[in-house]
């Protein structure tokens, strides 16, 4: 127990140790004082057994939870964790798997692979791995699938009450962050980019060299649902575009080693070709350094929903005894001096409730453009409408796209590029996703769920009423935003029946005749004025 109480004093010290520089040492000796003495008490006086990792890990999470959802902490066992499902990742099974209602369910097949070749299909339900039954907790799957290289796992699929085993080979999968590269008919050029991990920078390098031999007239790149990754590599992917010395990004924080400026190190491949970005509410930190940067610099059009407006920075520190942490270490901002961040962690009301930044300023890009902070990247040419709850998040959070895709199948349609929905499924989506029951991630129903429960446990059934009033007046809010975003709706429908029907290849011949996105992109492209007009 003293080894544990030990380790548990080093890390919170560990964690605050940064902050001494800028704040009284007295007050911080203090409050480190204080909670040595209740942590000992509590471990060496409480009359239950108590464990203090955990209550370690739990009583730091709490501190953090004060700042923002990316500075976080690990311990040693979080992180021995981690290492090894990236060392064996799931994905080299050929499949991707997730929990739908508690059922292991393949959400995605991989041609050619492992899975495809043993005969998985997606929508398929495993029930055990190794003859284990996986109707459990998520990571204990995740055990279950690591294995090196030529290694067997036999998978037990679940269809019509009937079991049958699967055997199959691992093989190496390398995850592209580039899935695939086309020239479209109009000779423009394609490029979805899916993550920044090491090495992005180089497959988009690679499929842009291939293009541009294939005298593509113009680039798409296409930035949707990228949730970001490493700085370094988003800087390289605007040095593709971008003449060598050119400031991308630069970052500003209390502490001096982490202002830094990050330049262009590179000749260019081009810095004429016609460029459009796409971006959407999921398009996010990298992504939107990417965005930001090419349109401060006047060198592409982004096309496009609002961005998620992250503007923070994270490094990850060591901690004592293996133990680590992610924390926010400074801002980016783009070359015009903007700063994207969206949601004001340091001004929380009490309620807990993180609110926007009220006030935007403006700022010009290289050719005099105005644009914004505090609030994403803004699209030089919104696509759709815009809601106030991310409905589609929600949906998606919940896999009801996929859920309603999958049993939309069974319907025996033959799946091409001239695939469109029937003019009432729309509704029949709208009827499934309110009976499987869905929230928008609001604190308005967090808060509205533990009243009504309180008052349950009080013995106020007279509230009973004000709950149905209440929970009515929030689905009109949800029906709402589904009507308003029907378009959008539909043609991510679409899209998902369109995925688990086909292969990856087959996807994207479909996806790039039909998305609302693309098309539009396309559209400037070969339309030399109106592209060259977005830049006045």
């Amino acid at each position: 127990m003293k080894r544990n109480f030990v380790v548990g004093f080093f890390v919170f010290s560990s964690l605050l140790f940064l902050s001494f520089i800028k704040y009284d040492l007295f007050e911080i000796s203090k409050q480190l004082e204080i909670f040595n003495t209740v942590f000992k008490n509590i471990n060496t006086n409480y009359v239950e057994k108590t464990n203090p990792s955990k209550l370690i890990k739990k009583g730091v999470s709490k501190m953090l939870s004060e700042l923002d959802p990316y500075t976080t902490y690990s311990s040693s066992e979080d992180v021995e964790q981690a290492k090894l499902l990236s060392s064996g990742s799931r994905y080299n099974i050929g499949a991707e798997l997730s929990y739908i209602k508690n059922k292991l369910t393949v959400t995605e097949v991989f041609k050619g692979l492992a899975a495809d070749v043993a005969g998985v299909k997606t929508g398929d339900i495993i029930s055990k791995i190794n003859g284990i039954d996986v109707n459990g907790p998520e990571s204990s799957t995740e055990n279950l699938l690591l294995g090196g290289v030529d290694s067997e796992i036999i998978l037990t699929i679940k269809k019509d009450d009937q079991e049958k085993n699967l055997t199959l080979k691992k093989t190496s999968l390398k995850i592209k962050s580039v899935p695939v590269f086309r020239l479209l008919d109009n000779d423009v050029g394609y490029i979805p980019l899916t993550r920044f991990v090491k090495g992005s920078a180089k497959e988009v390098e690679s499929a842009l060299r291939f293009l541009l031999i294939d005298e593509a007239k113009g680039i798409i790149l296409d930035l949707r649902n990228n949730p970001g990754g490493l700085l370094n590599e988003a800087v390289d992917i605007v040095n593709l575009f971008i003449e060598k010395g050119q400031v991308v990004v630069s970052t500003k924080s209390n502490i001096d080693n982490y202002n830094l400026l990050y330049t262009t190190k590179k000749q260019p491949l081009s810095v004429e070709i016609p460029l459009v970005i796409l971006i959407n509410g999921n398009s996010a930190s990298a992504s939107e350094i990417v965005a930001g940067a090419l349109q401060d610099l006047d060198r592409a059009v982004v096309v496009g929903k609002q961005s998620f407006g992250k503007g923070l920075v994270q490094r990850v520190l060591p901690l004592p005894y293996g133990a680590q942490m992610k924390i926010t270490v400074s801002r980016y901002y783009t070359p015009s001096g903007r700063c994207i961040q969206s949601l004001n962690y340091v001004n929380k009301k009490k309620t807990g409730v993180v609110k926007s930044y009220e006030k935007q300023n403006s700022f010009y890009t290289k050719g005099g453009r105005k644009v914004y902070d505090n609030g994403g990247i803004t699209p030089d040419i919104p696509i759709g409408n815009k809601s106030k709850f991310n409905l589609i998040k929600a949906l998606k959070k919940k896999k009801l796209f996929f859920q309603f895709a999958n049993n939309y199948t069974k319907k025996g349609i033959v799946y091409d590029s001239s695939f469109r929905l029937e003019k009432g499924d729309f509704l029949k989506f709208k009827t499934f996703c309110f009976k499987e029951g869905f929230d928008l991630g609001l604190k308005t129903e967090e808060f509205l769920l533990d009243f009504f429960n309180s008052a349950k446990q009080e013995g106020l059934n007279v509230l009973s009423k004000e709950k149905e009033k209440l929970n009515s007046l929030l689905k009109k809010e949800k029906a709402a935003a589904f009507d308003l975003l029907k378009n959008d709706i539909i043609e991510l429908l679409e899209e998902e029946i369109i995925r688990i029907n086909l292969y990856k290849d087959d996807y994207y011949s479909f996806f790039l005749k039909t998305n609302s996105f693309v098309q539009k992109a396309n559209y400037l492209l070969n339309s030399e004025d109106v592209y060259y007009s977005c830049f006045k």
